[in-house]
């Protein structure tokens, strides 16, 4: 009974850890590529906690992985947006 919200939880801090590295890395480098990254682990975190908060037999859980899609879409993008800056500066 208590383990599904325990597991959630451990999600959620592994989401916070790795939008960390990543705001890390995006500070040590300036490169845009990390802030999205770091931006789609914060909403995937979110995504986790509201989980972990709406009730297993609500009939409005399908919703929230809305949330999940917006952090995919995010990481499709941050790729996306990454190999078209690469093409106007050949080096």
């Amino acid at each position: 009974m208590f383990i599904k919200p325990m597991i959630n939880g451990a999600l959620v801090m592994a989401c916070v850890v790795c939008a960390l590295f990543f705001l890390r890395f995006w500070k040590a480098s300036r490169d845009r590529l990390f802030a999205f990254f770091a931006l789609a682990f914060t909403v995937m975190g979110c995504n986790w906690l509201v989980l972990t908060l709406v009730d297993v037999d609500d009939e409005r859980r399908h919703y929230v992985y809305l949330i999940r899609l917006v952090s995919f879409l995010i990481i499709l993008y941050a790729i996306w947006d990454k190999n078209r800056a690469g093409r106007g500066n050949p080096s």
